[in-house]
């Protein structure tokens, strides 16, 4: 199993000339906390997806980066955009892939561990971890179809009116088999508005073509969190101090 971690981005809320993952969030970088739980969970090799801030970025991991291969995103071009950038790292890998977000300290290995085990059971092309909470708005949802099946992740702005219920949330939490997903990202359309390419579409690009795709509802809705503003960053410090008090992993 190796990784990708989607780390490029400027966060342009965080009132600061940082690049976001770089921000200290109990005592480390946020991406920190994204790759120690890959590492303990044996994803390798890690593959840092760059692009802002690229220099301070790779300063976080000095010296202790022998598993990690930094991938740059020169332009902005969205989840997807960021995901292909590391077709030449992991392009002819055999095996599965963790496609997770730079922002998401809260993750940890035994959600992956819980992903990875449905994953390799059903023999999926893609595995997302999900979790159900209280208040799902500015979320994308799970849709499932009528058999409880995966069917579509519709963000929270195109959502239609009889899905506004559905409190299920795509957390940013996604393992593939490494070669259909580079395979699908070529098939992924542009959005129509952005003209970005998201990593979101590949699962019901992947579903359209007959391919399985999984769902499990593993992670804890204190752990959906991710840091957007200085606000987010401080109650997610809350949680991980509170963690490593409690020793809990």
């Amino acid at each position: 199993m190796a990784a990708i971690i989607l780390a490029a981005g400027k966060g342009t809320r965080m009132d600061s000339d940082l690049p976001k993952v770089a921000h200290e969030v109990a005592g480390r970088p946020i991406v920190w906390w994204v790759v120690d739980a890959v590492r303990r969970a044996g994803a390798t090799p890690i593959v840092l997806v760059v692009g802002y801030g690229a220099d301070v970025v790779r300063e976080i991991f000095d010296g202790d980066d022998d598993d990690i291969v930094y991938v740059t995103q020169t332009e902005q071009r969205g989840t997807g955009h960021a995901t292909a950038c590391a077709t030449p790292v992991l392009g002819d890998f055999a095996g599965d892939v963790l496609v997770l977000a730079g922002d998401g300290p809260l993750i940890r290995p035994r959600t992956i561990d819980a992903m990875r085990r449905v994953h390799e059971a059903a023999g999926a092309a893609a595995t997302l971890a999900t979790s159900v909470i209280e208040d799902p708005a500015g979320y994308g949802r799970v849709i499932r179809d009528a058999d409880g099946r995966f069917e579509a992740i519709v963000e929270d702005r195109n959502l239609a009116p009889e899905q506004r219920s559905v409190h299920e949330v795509y957390p940013s939490y996604a393992c593939f088999d490494a070669a259909q997903l580079f395979a699908t990202l070529e098939r992924v359309p542009p959005d129509e508005i952005s003209g970005e390419i998201y990593v979101t579409e590949v699962p019901a690009v992947m579903r359209a073509a007959g391919k399985t795709v999984e769902l499990i509802d593993a992670v804890p809705p204190e752990d959906v969190l991710s840091i957007n503003t200085p606000a987010q960053l401080a109650e997610v410090g809350d949680i991980l101090t509170r963690r490593l008090e409690a020793g809990v992993p």
